[in-house]
């Protein structure tokens, strides 16, 4: 059994930029100390405003042993509640999503108010007071059509990610879109080597040739570092600055989250096997179809590209030390018309097959670290700096909640 002694010395003999021990990719305490001080503290991606159109929409999620609810009360506010009944702890909704006119757990029935209030609960006696029976709350924001959550006591500052989100994000209007598809997939791999595959297009060019069609693996665009180390990237960041649409590089002292606009490759505007785009109906505010993809990711959960006609919503959450669940959703307008503005199999199809390959790379990877024979081996510092980044980020988060010391990126 490991101890929180043990992770930290872990941490502290690991090899600088190599891939991480064993344990820290299948080791079930290990996995719970990730939980305990990393899922349990950070801000998650929960998904996007457009799941919640109208009152009463709520989705639930699962992020270690804590089950939540989200759900749009009737003054249009979005909350997050823990999903356990204040009676007996049952769960008071199973399903994934739907939309009701109020909160009933199954078991017996106490009935809550979409703002979490207790409405009513049978026979409970003469001293029993409703108002200190509510649903318990979760740290909910809705920053730029984005939903996030903490389950903390005390969440993180979260002002500087909703300042950069509404810059970034906000041109695409994403309050004004739809959901036009969503995919979960479970990866029988470790939620940090799902994280470590998408930071990295290494392996883009062997493994996703529908990706590639329209997005470069040039690691000077994808990397950890400014998209201008490119000229292609400098030109565009320059072209969509001038436009009005917020582009440069910009990243949190910490590390943990980033936005970059980046073009896509030659003449291409969407994620499409031709390169054009996939929606007719461009989104909010932005100026032109070849605005490229504007990339943000925020650890430990989510990465996004927001385009002119469509918006990627990507969702990470763990499941086991061994297995993770990968929810994608596809944004177009509102008014989108499929069969008419859209054909669902052109917008999907590039990252439906992009998913899949990726479960299968890190389903691979997860048997190979399994193996006696798995030792730690070194990141490429050219294409695998974004990679680098957030193991570093990873270990210092990690290091810092173990010891109560903070530790910034520079150190």
């Amino acid at each position: 059994m490991l101890t929180n002694s043990d992770v930290l010395s872990l941490l502290l003999t690991r090899t600088p930029g190599f891939s991480l021990p064993q344990p820290f990719y299948n080791d079930p305490d290990l996995y719970q100390a990730d939980l305990t001080h990393i899922w349990y503290r950070d801000w998650l991606m929960a998904g996007a405003s457009a799941e919640y159109p109208k009152t009463g929409s709520f989705t639930t999620m699962q992020v270690g042993a804590a089950a939540i609810i989200i759900v749009r009360g009737a003054d249009g506010v979005l909350r997050a509640f823990h999903n356990s009944c204040r009676h007996r702890g049952s769960r008071v909704c199973a399903a994934e999503k739907g939309s009701v006119p109020k909160l009933v757990c199954p078991y017996h029935q106490w009935t809550y108010e979409l703002d979490g209030r207790l409405l009513w609960a049978r026979e409970m006696g003469p001293d029993f007071n409703p108002k200190e029976n509510g649903l318990r709350p979760v740290h909910c924001r809705e920053v730029a059509g984005l939903v996030f959550v903490c389950v903390a006591e005390t969440a993180p500052d979260f002002e500087p990610v909703a300042r950069e989100a509404a810059r970034y994000v906000g041109p695409h209007d994403l309050k004004n879109t739809k959901v036009a598809f969503q995919s979960s997939i479970i990866e029988k791999g470790n939620w940090k080597l799902v994280i470590e595959n998408n930071r990295e297009c290494y392996h883009c060019a062997g493994s996703h040739p529908s990706l590639c069609r329209t997005f470069s693996d040039d690691p000077y665009l994808v990397g950890s570092d400014d998209s201008i180390g490119s000229p292609v990237g400098k030109a565009h960041v320059d072209r969509c600055e001038a436009a009005g649409l917020p582009s440069k590089f910009v990243i949190a002292p910490s590390e943990q989250w980033r936005f970059v606009r980046i073009p896509f490759i030659g003449d291409a505007v969407s994620y499409t096997m031709d390169g054009k785009a996939a929606v007719s109906k461009r989104l909010g505010k932005v100026p032109f179809d070849n605005a490229g993809s504007c990339l943000f990711f925020h650890y430990p959960n989510t990465w996004n590209h927001f385009l002119s006609d469509q918006a990627l919503v990507f969702r990470v959450l763990p499941i086991s030390p061994t297995e993770t669940q990968v929810t994608t959703i596809w944004l177009v307008d509102k008014d989108a018309q499929e069969g008419v503005d859209y054909d669902l199999n052109r917008l999907t199809e590039v990252w439906l097959h992009t998913n899949d390959e990726d479960r299968q790379i890190v389903e691979e990877n997860q048997i190979g670290i399994n193996s006696p024979g798995y030792v730690p081996g070194p990141y490429s510092p050219v294409h695998e700096s974004g990679v680098l980044q957030f193991v570093d980020w990873y270990a210092r988060t990690l290091q810092s909640r173990l010891t109560g010391r903070a530790l910034m990126a520079a150190e």
